[in-house]
């Protein structure tokens, strides 16, 4: 088959688009013949080999966490499918990924893959909709009534943060660029805050949320002035820079490590097929142009979730 893989760690330069061995499906999982993946930082940090004290890769590796596709086999002691089977998941970051025609993975974390959608687009879903909803619920406790602001709405997390929310009932603001603004008010924000043309703290001075959402890489200087923003007794919840251990007035911080979980992104999916979920792509690119997307995505030129079909 072919495959995305890194020998060794390093730049964008060491992912090389190749010939690797066909996985099997060894007891308790299945082979999935792919649809699509879809680029997520954590792959980038795996390649730098900026996580490789907390998750360490075997080389070559194949990144790829995010998979859709078609169950080609099922091995020993799987039940519930069978060849043929649309699937979504997200893959253990430590093993091989679905950056490749296929993959072999743990049956348990497997959902089926929601039927209103291309099957490629689906593997947006996993990593992008499993974060915001554990952010949202899991860690921040978010109900109806609540008002909560979405600090960068306009990526793949921050999209699904936007609809969940919403959905809730909660009262959405949110932060984009003009070129993500249309699209955050359609996914249910009822403010939306351009922070090209301010900053986020000088835009909201005064407004107090109960939940504030950071999916921002900034410096913990930024993240702490958000801190301002959030109510009395609030939440702070962080994908990516942390908030401040001890920010006083009853705060709490959260960091979020999202996990796989096949019940949640289950859930997900019906949420999707009822017409409650919009599953967004902004591109998508042969598996092949992995590296440029790669290297787009750290120079922040990609808007939303990007596909990437073999």
């Amino acid at each position: 088959m072919k495959a995305v893989r890194f020998h060794s760690h390093g730049d964008s330069s060491v992912l090389r688009y190749e010939d690797a061995a066909t996985p099997t499906a060894a007891p308790g999982q299945v082979v999935i013949r792919v649809a699509g993946t879809s680029f997520n930082f954590l792959d980038v940090a795996i390649r730098l080999g900026a996580m490789a004290d907390v998750m360490p890769v075997t080389l070559p590796h194949i990144p790829g966490i995010d998979v859709a596709g078609v169950v080609t086999e099922v091995g020993d002691g799987v039940s519930g499918w069978s060849a043929g089977d649309a699937v979504i998941a997200f893959l253990p970051a430590t093993d091989d990924g679905a950056a490749a025609e296929y993959v072999a993975v743990p049956a348990a974390i497997l959902a089926r893959a929601p039927h209103s959608v291309a099957l490629a687009d689906s593997a947006t879903l996993p990593v992008g909709g499993l974060t915001a909803r554990q952010a949202l619920f899991d860690h921040a406790g978010l109900t109806s009534g609540q008002r909560i602001l979405v600090n960068g709405a306009g990526g793949g997390v921050g999209g699904y943060a936007v609809q969940l929310a919403a959905a809730t009932g909660a009262k959405v603001t949110a932060t984009a660029s003009p070129r993500s603004a249309e699209r955050v008010r359609a996914q249910g924000a009822e403010r939306v805050v351009d922070y090209t043309e301010t900053s986020v703290e000088d835009a909201l001075a005064g407004d107090r949320f109960d939940v504030v959402l950071h999916l921002v890489r900034t410096s913990p200087e930024e993240a702490a002035r958000l801190i301002d923003l959030v109510a009395d007794g609030g939440t702070f919840v962080s994908t990516t820079t942390p908030g401040p251990a001890d920010p006083g007035r009853g705060i709490h911080v959260q960091q979020v490590f999202v996990r796989s979980d096949a019940d949640q992104l289950t859930e997900l999916v019906a949420r999707v097929d009822a017409g409650e979920l919009t599953v967004d792509v902004a591109e998508r690119h042969a598996l092949s142009e992995l590296a440029a997307v790669q290297d787009r995505a750290v120079a922040g030129q990609l808007l939303g979730k990007t596909i990437l079909t073999p």
